[in-house]
């Protein structure tokens, strides 16, 4: 029984030690090569938002999900765009009505 305990401990080592060297000489698997620290594939135009440009976001993705500065950098542009087109939506709605 002892000796069978101490085959799979073994095994079990010897498997993990594969699976790590294996993970760092072929990597995670992913198609592009990973970013440069400080890097980000997140692009915005500098001016006006479309829905198009919305669509093409493409966020850093980190050990837990999206990087997450520039997710919160995104949802800020936008929601200033937002309040850009009501406050100007508004002000020709009121024009109209004067």
């Amino acid at each position: 029984m002892t000796n069978a305990l101490i085959y799979l401990i073994v095994m079990v080592a010897v498997a993990a030690v594969v699976f790590l060297l294996a993970a760092l000489v072929f990597g995670r698997g992913e198609e592009l090569a990973p970013l440069p620290p400080g890097a980000s594939p997140t692009r915005l135009p500098s001016d006006t938002i479309t829905a198009d440009d919305v669509r093409e976001l493409k966020f850093q993705q980190v050990f837990r999900g999206y990087k997450m500065s520039e997710v919160d950098w995104v949802l800020q542009r936008l929601a200033t765009e937002v309040g850009e087109l009501r406050a100007r939506v508004e002000e020709l709605e009121s024009s109209d009505r004067a």
